[in-house]
């Protein structure tokens, strides 16, 4: 699987499944990317692979420790991507 925050694709650090979602571990400019999805808008976050290719997904909960963010998305349906 693999995060896309509007056009780009995000490296994450972990990505783990979770029911309706997943959880990914992010930082630097993957974490910027989709908290200015979330808080500022305009851009879809998105996996693409496994059983959620296409989904849009929505930020549910953000947890911070250390240097690491852990961020739990969940799927608001299927998408069609352009």
């Amino acid at each position: 699987m693999e995060l896309i925050v509007g056009n780009k694709r995000v490296t994450v650090q972990a990505l783990r499944r979770i029911p309706g979602g997943i959880e990914a571990q992010l930082v630097g400019e993957a974490l910027t990317s989709v908290l200015d999805a979330t808080f500022r808008g305009g851009a879809s976050i998105e996996v693409i692979g496994g059983d959620l290719d296409h989904h849009a997904l929505d930020v549910t909960d953000i947890r911070m420790a250390g240097a690491s963010t852990t961020v739990t998305l969940l799927s608001g349906g299927r998408q069609a991507l352009h």
